[in-house]
């Protein structure tokens, strides 16, 4: 039984100190933005002096308000999509009052500023946030999220000009989908919402976003939004009919595109793959090697602030608060952060064998399932399949975890492919094949190879 946790991981005596936070590990700086229960500040990591933004959330607050599934929906959805043009979430850790989400900083303020300050854009610059704006929902709709509230005040711009989509408050998962498959919550910013979520019949989370992608394009062309009225209900039966007009500068092949976007019919509305056909859209597109792409998805080549750091000697040390999240329901904050059902990939397990051992049993076994192996580190390696599934080619990426020294933590997660597929990997081939070195599967009740206890430190404000 494991009753305590390795010196390495520190980072579960949580506490903020003046200008210190989370057992020294960040110096707090200025407020750089609020909401109702969340301040959100600039932060510097004082081992590497990476900014960070630092999201300080008040837990009872956020009890009291009834939004502690939203909380989960917003945690769950940003540890799913990982994407260059998406605002990449580094931890979550707690104390007994207080939830801190570590996110990267990002410099160039929102979008929406741009639009305000300056007016509309030129077509070459809106075309290029559109694109970024595009390929980062596309990859939220391949891990199941969709993002629901997209409008320029969710749309940041890095040092480099590039677009990052952020709060994922009003994300949805597959598992908010009812009997019928559909949403039924409405939810985003009335000039931003599609049709059909206004009229509460239900929707498709997907479809609803290309609308508000739509909307985002005119804004962005045109310097105001195709929807305004003062009067709430006259703007509802604009956006019912898709009532709007296109100012005399936008060009046919603009008009033609936002036409398909804006389509009061979900059924008829342009796809993301029909987006990605049109030749307006594909202007100017950067082409890269699709495995390398994915790969640079998921992983920056620049260290991520707050981010575990490893070496080619020894295995990252799992975040103590991640492990609890995710395979242990008992403790007394996993329940902001977790489902109380059991998910339905078991996609992590705890091993007593050595980290060098595991993975080269991950790759003995991706290799008998005819997967393309490619080692990242020595503790992180890259499987994608030979064959083409629905969605493409499965790509998978497993990474060994040390605990303490009698265990190690293996978490596979999908890069790319489709969900049920990933599931069937999981689920019947992941788990046969290294079955023999495995103690005990996410999820499971732990009863053939024993209790693990977990106690962290957990201190006060």
């Amino acid at each position: 039984m494991i009753h305590s946790w390795s010196s390495h991981s520190d980072i579960s005596t949580m506490e903020e100190q003046g200008h210190i936070l989370l057992g020294g590990k960040y110096e707090k700086g200025r407020l750089i933005g609020k909401g109702t229960f969340a301040k959100v500040y600039y932060a510097r990591e004082l081992s590497t002096g990476d900014s960070v933004a630092i999201k300080v959330i008040n837990k009872d607050q956020v009890k009291d308000q009834g939004m502690v599934e939203q909380i989960q929906r917003e945690i769950s959805a940003t540890r799913l999509v990982r994407h260059p043009n998406i605002v990449q979430l580094r931890e979550v850790l707690a104390t007994k009052s207080k939830i801190y989400y570590v996110m990267e900083y990002v410099s160039g303020g929102e979008l929406f500023a741009k639009v305000a300050n300056g007016g509309r854009l030129k077509e070459d610059v809106a075309r290029k946030y559109f694109q970024q704006l595009i390929s980062a929902v596309d990859f939220c709709h391949s891990r199941g999220v969709s993002h629901r509230d997209i409008k320029p005040e969710n749309l940041l711009l890095n040092g480099n000009d590039d677009l990052k989509i952020t709060d994922f408050g009003f994300s949805a998962l597959p598992e908010q989908k009812r009997y019928d498959g559909l949403l039924h919550t409405q939810c985003g910013t009335p000039a931003y919402v599609a049709p059909e979520v206004l009229r509460k019949k239900g929707y498709d989370g997907a479809k609803a976003d290309i609308w508000s992608c739509g909307v985002v394009l005119y804004v962005l062309l045109a310097g105001f939004l195709p929807f305004q009225d003062e009067n709430l209900m006259n703007l509802y039966r604009k956006i019912f009919k898709a009532e709007y007009e296109f100012p005399p500068w936008f060009s046919p092949e603009t008009r033609k595109l936002i036409s398909k976007l804006l389509m009061a019919d979900p059924e008829r509305r342009i796809s993301i793959q029909g987006i990605m056909r049109v030749p307006w859209y594909r202007r100017g597109l950067c082409r890269q090697n699709s495995f390398r792409l994915k790969k640079e998805i998921i992983s920056s080549p620049d260290p991520a602030p707050g981010s575990l750091k490893k070496s080619t000697s020894s295995p990252a040390f799992f975040n103590a608060f991640e492990l609890i999240s995710s395979m242990s329901s008992g403790f007394d904050l996993s329940t902001l952060f977790e489902s109380k059902e059991k998910k339905k990939v078991a996609s992590i397990f705890t091993s007593k064998f050595s980290a060098a051992a595991i993975v080269e049993r991950i790759e003995s076994a991706a290799r008998g399932l005819r997967f393309r192996v490619e080692r990242e580190d020595d503790f992180k390696v890259r499987m994608e399949g030979t064959d083409e599934g629905r969605k493409g080619a499965l790509a998978v990426t497993a990474e060994v975890f040390e605990m303490v020294a009698e265990m190690t933590v293996v978490e596979f997660t999908k890069d790319s492919g489709d969900t049920l597929e990933y599931e069937k990997f999981c689920e019947e081939d992941v788990r046969p094949a290294l079955k023999d070195i495995v103690w005990t599967w996410q999820g499971d009740d732990g009863s053939s190879n024993g209790d693990v206890e977990v106690n962290v430190n957990v201190d006060s404000d």
